[in-house]
């Protein structure tokens, strides 16, 4: 019968050291760069938010400001002011357009009705043999002059008494008239002298007819 000894033991075994010297001290210097690298970026942090925290303020302030400006420019009493003051200018509008419309109808202007009535006459009284080739009617018609041609000087008279009886010619006479012969024109060399008369009138105000 045999017997085997077994002469291995444990404890003859040759220890490792985890936590050696050289070991923590590596650790310790990790862990120091480590805090040193979070530090700095905890600063760089912080920095930022210093900044975005100045910027908030500025323009915390700069809101402030405006919103103060804007309740002083659209307070109740400045709106109200600027309301009566808005309401007076148009009540001087309308009594001054008013004033402007007594005038017209009084007439203090002189002519506000137009010349259209004129025109109208003029059209109007057409004599066969006479026509015209200008009129002027100046300011409020105190002045009215025409100027035409007329194949039979006499039918100028009969003509000026017909356009006497439009309604817009009352009150008004013709005190000057001017009468030529037609001239010939002198690009047409031979040309027969026109068979017709020039003329020219004027008239006056009723008063002024009688001097």
């Amino acid at each position: 019968m045999s017997q085997q000894i077994n002469l291995f033991n444990p404890i003859f075994m040759k220890q490792r050291k985890y936590f050696s010297l050289l070991a923590m001290l590596q650790a310790l210097g990790l862990i120091v760069l480590g805090s040193f690298a979070f530090y700095g970026y905890a600063r760089y942090q912080v920095g930022q938010l210093e900044k975005q925290s100045a910027e908030s303020v500025k323009r915390y302030s700069a809101e402030q400001a405006r919103l103060t400006r804007y309740t002083a420019e659209f307070s109740p009493q400045k709106a109200n002011r600027a309301l009566q003051e808005e309401v007076q200018r148009l009540e001087l509008l309308l009594t001054e357009q008013a004033e402007l419309v007594e005038t017209l109808k009084s007439g203090a202007v002189g002519n506000t009705t137009g010349y259209s009535g004129y025109m109208r006459a003029f059209a109007r009284q057409v004599v066969p043999g006479l026509w015209l080739t200008g009129f002027r009617v100046t300011g409020d018609a105190t002045q009215i002059s025409l100027s035409g041609g007329v194949m039979q000087p006499e039918l100028l008279p009969a003509y000026i008494r017909r356009l006497g009886r439009e309604e817009v010619m009352q009150g008004k006479s013709f005190s000057t008239l001017q009468m030529q012969q037609a001239k010939v024109d002198p690009a047409d060399k031979g040309a027969a002298a026109p068979r017709y008369v020039e003329f020219a009138i004027y008239s006056s105000p009723e008063s002024e007819a009688g001097k």
